[in-house]
């Protein structure tokens, strides 16, 4: 029996304020998939997507599935 898990990883508002766009920081993003990795899941499948925030701004996301098994 398989158990999955959705997290979504966007950088924060104050990035967007800042410089018009946030990007994802791809060591914070490598520390979130290792630290679940310890746990036992697996990326299954990811999509990125920039969302907009308060009309003007733009930020960038990943939606990530997770997979283990059942414990």
């Amino acid at each position: 029996m398989k158990e999955y898990k959705v997290v979504i990883y966007q950088e924060n508002a104050f990035s967007s304020f800042l410089f018009g766009a946030a990007n994802v920081n791809p060591v914070r993003f490598s520390q979130l998939l290792n630290r679940n990795a310890e746990a036992g899941w697996r990326v299954v499948t990811m999509e990125r997507e920039i969302r907009r925030l308060f009309l003007f701004w733009k930020r960038e996301a990943h939606i990530v599935i997770l997979e283990r098994d059942r414990i």
